[in-house]
């Protein structure tokens, strides 16, 4: 008979020091307050602007026109599925479309109805682009018009074809700081030494330039961007590591935070767990291709300099630097992302929230689990967040969450270690997967716990969103 040792809890064992325990103790019990006042002094939602169309009803061309634009936009935005076929069935129902029908793909829209007496269908091509914040934003308050004003298709389509127009509130040099800042901060997160810090800032600089000089270009030629991003990372963090410190490897995830999939990789995950399986399966495959062109970049980099022997440590800069850390973080991701200024504290809130309960998940669950705290403590912050007048829509306080959860840069280093034939790459894949599932989880029991388990609730309309055409502005 085999004897099955015994497994102590992981509290027991837990490499979490006390100052960093009380630290993220302190957030938590802050946070609760800070919503709890934000709960008792709950804002009502402001009037949807006027909308002045001149018939009463639209025809069903036109809402059939504007649910596939809100759509194509939400999608742009990253919304899941879901989501968006609520947001487009009850789009339909506020402009009297009692048949309209949508379904719903990453990367397409197909929207029909039968009330007018014969079938009329729009199909539409979506995920040619991605938002950034500021226009997350934006789609998220009319999507909010959309859901709850009769008649309000003709504004709609003026409104979400004003977006692309929006002046965005951060100038391109301040965007490529801003990466510079959230690649040293997340360097920080990931246990990199000072000189690692100052390396990913560095490349953080180049390697904002390269994303945002490369922004437009065709998709075909993406990968290339990804490659060529990852493997210049690679060479200039393994020379440095090899002349200089070994501390400084971990950093060699830091700049290549925006490539990573984390993200993509929760959503489609979110999608699976709802039963969406052909748009989860297909975000899941296309974050697993992106996996593997940051791994090639990686691996090619390993086989021409080598990787150098480095001998871990839990917080090498200390207790607090986390902590600071987790604040440049949301301020470098909300300034690069193109977040609305009035946006960025609630940012950080959200933020310190999933990390905070993180870390305490981490003492009692140790590793992947503690995703899955981090993820529930956050969805309901973000819900109350999003309540507020000034306060962003929920989808742009979680991104940059995920991107501080970074279930992606555990996958690229599996892949990569696959890819070079080491035995624990497997294992650091596994825990990738069990990572996103633990987030996604998270999410759907922080949805619940809020009672947002049908959709975010959409944040009220901006001061922008008047019923002026484009051209009198």
């Amino acid at each position: 008979m085999t004897t099955v040792p015994a497994i102590p809890p992981a509290v027991t064992s837990s490499t979490i020091a006390w100052p960093t325990l009380a630290l993220a103790l302190g957030v938590l019990i802050a946070a609760g307050v800070l919503i709890w006042l934000l709960l008792r002094r709950e804002v009502p939602r402001s009037e949807p602007p006027p909308v002045s169309d001149q018939v009463a009803q639209n025809a069903t061309p036109v809402v059939l026109d504007a649910m596939a634009a809100l759509g194509t936009a939400m999608i742009d935005s990253g919304y899941p599925v879901g989501l968006v076929r609520s947001a487009l069935d009850d789009t339909a129902r506020a402009n009297g479309l009692t048949s309209a029908e949508a379904v719903v793909f990453p990367t397409s829209i197909l929207v029909s109805s039968g009330d007018a007496g014969s079938a009329q269908t729009r199909a539409v091509a979506a995920g040619d682009s991605v938002a950034l914040l500021y226009q997350v934003d934006a789609v998220d308050r009319i999507a909010g018009v959309a859901r709850t004003r009769p008649n309000s298709a003709n504004w709609v389509r003026r409104q979400l074809a004003r977006v692309p127009e929006l002046p965005p509130p951060f100038t391109s040099a301040q965007r490529i700081g801003a990466y510079a800042l959230l690649s040293a901060a997340l360097s920080v997160l990931l246990g990199s030494s000072w000189p690692g810090v100052v390396v990913a800032g560095v490349l953080g600089l180049g390697v904002g330039a390269l994303l945002l000089a490369t922004e437009r270009l065709e998709p075909a030629y993406q990968a290339l961007v990804v490659v060529a991003a990852s493997l210049g990372v690679g060479l200039s963090v393994l020379a440095v590591a090899h002349l200089v410190d070994p501390g400084v490897l971990p950093a060699i995830v830091a700049p290549l935070i925006m490539l990573l999939p984390g993200g993509l990789l929760t959503i489609a995950v979110i999608e699976l767990a709802t039963g969406h399986i052909v748009s989860g399966a297909a975000r899941l495959a296309a974050g697993a291709i992106r996996l593997l062109l940051l791994a090639t970049g990686i691996v090619a980099a390993a086989a021409l300099i080598g990787v150098p022997a480095i001998t871990a440590t839990h917080w090498p800069l200390g207790p607090v630097a986390p902590w600071v850390a987790v604040a440049v973080f949301g301020v470098g991701i909300s300034v690069y992302q193109c977040a609305r200024p009035s946006s960025v504290g609630w940012i950080l809130i959200v933020l310190y929230v999933a990390y905070g309960a993180q870390v305490i998940g981490d003492v009692f669950f140790d590793g992947v689990l503690s995703a899955l705290v981090g993820a529930a403590a956050m969805t309901p912050v973000a819900v109350v967040v999003a309540r507020q007048r000034s306060g962003p829509p929920a989808l742009v306080s979680f991104l940059p969450a995920f991107w501080l959860l970074v279930p992606g840069a555990l996958g690229l280093i599996g892949v990569a270690s696959v890819l070079e034939g080491g035995s624990s790459g497997m294992n650091t894949i596994i825990s990738t997967i069990a990572t996103m599932v633990s987030i996604a989880l998270g999410v759907l029991v922080g949805l619940v716990a809020s009672g947002s388990v049908r959709g975010f609730r959409n944040s009220p309309a901006a001061d922008w969103m008047d019923d002026t055409p484009v051209e009198s502005r």
